[in-house]
């Protein structure tokens, strides 16, 4: 199967109830987990180029507060669905670690390997997003966190474009990293697709030919949220749509054993019979006959 992870960045908005009725909105859609984002722009870019481009500095309404973590845990712990967050600030790993069950680490980060480090060192499981990385690039990131001794590693093929287009997605890299990225038995190792496309085709080939076991897609409750505009949210009526069809087709599979199913036995009645080629078969026939005689 394949757990579905709702990203809500930073639509929050910075309003606390807000980001409860996300936990909610991502478990009425069959979410596995829900996904939040803990920066400071301060620390997040570097100072000259804050000051060449002061706009960044609009963005920090975009921050979650870190004062919020503790409600958002227990809500999640309510109702049974992940908490997860993306620290870009080494502290941010510390502030997380009471509350969330994983960490994230973003595409941007990936070449940060305190970060890495630092996350791994909790033991808690991590995830991390590879959008522009070449495979050494991932392979270092990885063997970062088996080196300092996580035991639990996804790893989600991702295209830093908001919104990709279907044919700029390489979903066929999951199936390339999952070659050539190993470990010893005691690591868990999945691989996934962490999406901005918004696209169902995609979501569907990456769990269906490529066997991604992660989706993590951004999400939004109602077009109001900060990055909505940007054009790579879902909203909630379509990503509970999108989760179920998916799971409908894992249902789909059956047994494989070529047999009458259950709900044909009846119809099998109804074929045709070898000797003259019509409906029903002749038996069949028979007993109406004998049915009608009655």
């Amino acid at each position: 199967m394949v757990e579905f992870i709702a990203e809500v960045s930073s639509n929050h908005n910075g309003n606390l109830n807000r980001c409860l009725t996300f936990v909610e909105e991502a478990k009425k859609c069959g979410c596995d987990g829900v996904k939040f984002q803990l920066f400071k722009i301060d620390e997040l870019f570097a100072k000259e180029v804050i000051n060449l481009k002061p706009e960044i500095s609009k963005r920090k309404d975009w921050e979650l507060p870190v004062k919020f973590l503790p409600e958002i845990s227990k809500k999640c712990k309510e109702l049974d669905i992940k908490f997860i967050c993306t620290p870009f600030y080494l502290e941010g790993v510390d502030e997380l670690e009471p509350y969330v069950d994983a960490y994230k680490i973003a595409s941007y980060e990936l070449l940060w390997h305190k970060l890495f480090e630092k996350c791994a060192k909790t033991r808690k499981p991590v995830i991390f997003s590879t959008g522009m990385a070449t495979i050494d690039e991932v392979k270092n990131a990885f063997d970062a966190l088996v080196g300092n001794g996580c035991k639990d590693i996804t790893v989600l093929q991702c295209a830093s474009n908001y919104p990709v287009l279907p044919d700029q997605c390489n979903l066929a890299a999951i199936g390339t990293m999952r070659r050539i990225i190993k470990a010893s038995p005691e690591v868990r190792i999945r691989f996934g697709w962490s999406d901005h496309s918004v696209n169902e085709g995609v979501i569907f080939r990456a769990v269906h030919r490529w066997d991604a076991k992660m989706i993590e897609f951004h999400f939004d409750l109602d077009g109001k949220g900060a990055e909505y505009g940007i054009g790579h949210c879902w909203l909630p009526e379509r990503a509970s749509k999108l989760i179920k069809m998916v799971c409908d087709g894992f249902a789909a599979d059956g047994n494989g054993k070529k047999e009458p199913q259950e709900v044909e036995l009846d119809e099998r009645n109804w074929r045709a019979d070898p000797k003259d080629g019509l409906r029903p078969l002749k038996q069949t026939r028979i007993e109406w006959l004998r049915q009608y005689e009655k």
